[in-house]
């Protein structure tokens, strides 16, 4: 998906690489394991799609001019990707973030000049989203509030990108799609195009086992704000995953060659649960950030029990 002018050159958004996890079939003989490598996006995470999705719809419907700065919440990764882009074309941009996200992430959002609102670590994404709609109402004439857990333009990226890339890349032979659930447009998305094309597969979603948790980007529905945009009934299960094991798979992924973020962890772990299920299948999953956006995070020197 090709988005708007980086100072008149293209930024290519999605088109990311579908990685076999070899390594990781040894443990389900029969059944094909995939993921999508998102961080190969310009921002470096699958919310490049949605991100850009978001500000090209409402840069071609009037609602985002220069005279606006871009506003929203963000765990990180979708506010990176408004920064990087919105910096590209000369916006302002204001995230509120949890002020318990890695530094890394931080760290990237400043250096695209961004201001970074943070908020109380205990709230977590809530707690961001109350800040944005608070600024939100108290200027609204200032600001565009993306708006990225109610905004359509979300999941419908992945409907127009995700799905046709995984469909194209495996021949139609999908059988299972495992995708997070965070704002949920990747889930949501994928999932409405491909059971278009096959009604037949399988659409199963994941989320952290408790309301604190420490998988950044996932959100924990029963105890959140639920974004709009979710879609409970679209989901043939709904998996629960927990920190510890999200983080032991992060650590056997990186050893296995494939530099990948804690929501990755909690993708093959669900991968792996559905897998072992399985006889034969072609099981896909989404791999929304790399590694590089975790290093200073502990987890990394603590040992499996």
């Amino acid at each position: 998906m090709a988005i708007g002018d980086l100072r008149s050159a293209p930024v290519l958004i999605g088109r990311t690489p579908l990685l076999r996890l070899t390594a990781f079939e040894r443990d389900t003989p029969g059944v094909e394991l995939y993921a999508k490598a998102e961080w190969h996006n310009p921002s470096g995470s699958v919310k490049a799609r949605a991100a850009g999705r978001i500000l090209d719809d409402a840069e071609r419907s009037g609602l985002l001019t220069l005279r606006r700065t871009i506003l929203d919440a963000s765990s990180g990764n979708t506010g990176i990707a408004y920064a990087m882009i919105g910096a590209s074309r000369g916006y302002q941009i204001a995230i509120c973030v949890p002020a318990n996200v890695t530094p890394e992430r931080v760290r990237a959002l400043r250096s695209y000049g961004a201001e970074v609102i943070l908020t109380d670590p205990l709230e977590g994404s809530d707690g961001a989203i109350r800040a944005a709609r608070a600024r939100f109402a108290a200027a609204p004439s200032k600001y565009f509030y993306a708006d990225q857990y109610n905004n359509d333009a979300n999941w419908r990226a992945h409907y127009d990108t995700t799905a046709p890339e995984i469909w194209a890349e495996t021949n139609g032979r999908v059988t299972h799609f495992i995708a997070g659930l965070g704002t949920s447009g990747t889930f949501v998305g994928t999932s409405r195009r491909l059971r278009q094309w096959n009604p037949a597969i399988r659409l199963i979603s994941f989320q952290p086992d408790a309301p604190l948790h420490g998988i950044e980007g996932l959100k924990h529905m029963d105890s959140a704000i639920v974004p709009g945009i979710y879609d409970p009934a679209l989901a043939h299960e709904n998996l629960r995953i927990s920190t510890d094991e999200s983080y032991a798979m992060t650590r056997r992924l990186a050893t296995e060659g494939i530099p990948a973020g804690v929501s990755s962890g909690a993708a093959i772990a669900a991968v792996l649960r559905v897998a072992s299920r399985l006889t034969h299948g072609v099981v896909v999953t989404i791999f929304p950030d790399g590694a590089e956006r975790y290093v200073s995070e502990r987890f990394w020197r603590e040992q499996d029990a």
